[in-house]
């Protein structure tokens, strides 16, 4: 009887600290928020990033290896595509005001799919040219139209924990798409390639589906509710506002010190510079993945109440930490190098999960409704401008014989854009730096 009481006893404690556990990952409050629109969007988001990690990384490899372009023509077609994609960012903006942010996501869902399934079977430089082309134009509408369909979908107080639990979906659903993608795909049998971006049409179609439901939250701001002003308002009225001109400029600024330098030149650096492996460059990105996926909810709680541009500041004091290391590294043996760049990788995904949550949050906190998609779409051009400037800085350093250099550089660029936010924080209100509860009905 006794022992039967202490069983109980134990079972109630571990059910009360699993409880509490969860209490302290995902508040009641924002699992209360998470309702049938929201669960669609969020499903929709992880098979849409898994369908994405199924083939990020090979477009050099499958026009290079696969169908034997050079090297500069993969990479002169990647850079173009990159400023296509720069192009049309505004479009897509603007289109997300227009016709709303569900109609265009499954536009460019629609093409996305379609340009996918001619470039799984190009054969000509020709092809390739009109494929890769094709998948810039589509995949310009970036995600800005999600972020405003979101930001509709989520109470204004949980909008910065949303963000947040989004960007953990996104990173696993692009781990796991890679997972599979290792899986299959083999450079003995160029046909699995095709058989990999056939499996990207069918799943990415799949997860379009996810936001047929939503089609009465995604639609455009009834013009009844408009002013005559506000109906004349665009892209002058975003251009405008200092406060978003400043917040994109530091944002490139990080941006350049963090995602595009990191996608630009680091695998180049440890291979070429610190001697690894390639195969160690995938350890190393794995613990990168792994820490958002572990750390991102405890992250969002603590972030939440907290000034958003001083939480910036220390994602940049991460990231500039990230490329001092890989600089050290030059001067460490292979095996302690490598377990320095895994301990970098953490840190630069502990700057991940403090900046997720609060590039969006700040971005349509300011943004008014009825221009909601263009001030996302402006916020997405840094990832268009860095993913175009940082390729031709690090190719500048390694051309010049300059390229242990580099990191240093860049981990100051970072610093920079950190320096910038805080700035940028002096001409912000407490609401809007996210210091105090944000309105209900806001």
């Amino acid at each position: 009887m006794f022992v039967s009481a202490l069983c109980e006893m134990h079972k109630a404690r571990v059910a009360l600290a699993i409880v509490s556990t969860l209490n302290s990952i995902l508040p009641p409050e924002f699992r209360q928020a998470i309702n049938r629109p929201i669960r669609f969007f969020f499903s929709s988001v992880l098979m849409g990033c898994f369908a994405m990690g199924l083939t990020l990384s090979l477009y050099v490899v499958y026009l290079h290896n696969v169908h034997h372009f050079s090297i500069s023509f993969a990479t002169l077609l990647l850079s173009l595509g990159a400023i296509i994609g720069l192009a049309t960012s505004p479009l897509w903006g603007t289109l997300t005001d227009r016709i709303g942010p569900v109609p265009t996501m499954l536009l460019a869902g629609a093409g996305q799919a379609g340009a996918l399934l001619y470039w799984a079977f190009i054969e000509t430089s020709r092809q390739a040219i009109i494929g890769g082309l094709l998948l810039s134009f589509f995949g310009g509408s970036g995600w800005g139209p999600g972020s405003t369909l979101l930001t509709r979908l989520c109470p204004p107080e949980q909008r910065q924990r949303a963000y947040g639990f989004n960007f953990l979906l996104v990173n696993l659903g692009i781990g796991a798409g890679g997972l599979v993608s290792a899986s299959i795909v083999n450079l003995r049998v160029p046909e699995s390639f095709r058989h990999l971006y056939l499996l990207n049409v069918v799943v990415s179609t799949a997860s379009a589906l996810f936001f047929v439901p939503l089609w009465r939250y995604g639609q455009p701001q009834p013009t009844e509710h408009l002013n005559e002003q506000q109906a004349s308002e665009g892209w002058g009225v975003v251009l405008r506002d200092k406060r978003l001109r400043r917040f994109v400029i530091a944002s490139l600024f990080m941006m350049i010190g963090g995602y595009g330098s990191q996608e630009a030149g680091f695998s180049l650096f440890v291979v070429n510079n610190v001697h690894l492996s390639v195969h160690a460059i995938g350890v190393i990105f794995f613990f990168n993945t792994s820490t958002i996926v572990l750390a991102q909810l405890f992250i969002i709680n603590r972030v939440q109440g907290r000034s958003r541009m001083r939480v910036l500041a220390v994602t940049s004091v991460a990231w500039a930490t990230f490329w001092f290391i890989l600089a050290a590294a030059l001067a460490l043996p292979k095996s302690l190098a490598f377990v320095a760049l895994c301990c970098a990788s953490v840190i630069f995904a502990l700057g991940e999960t403090l900046m997720s949550p609060i590039g969006s949050a700040f971005v349509n906190e300011i943004a008014p409704e009825h221009l909601r998609g263009r001030y996302n779409a402006a916020n997405g051009l840094t990832w268009g401008v860095s993913s175009t400037l940082a390729p031709a800085i690090a190719g500048f350093y390694f051309d010049h014989g300059l390229s242990n250099w580099w990191p240093m550089a860049t981990g100051l660029t970072a610093l920079l854009g950190g320096s910038a936010y805080l700035y940028l924080r002096r001409s912000l209100t407490p609401e809007q730096d996210g210091r105090t509860p944000v309105a209900t009905g806001a």
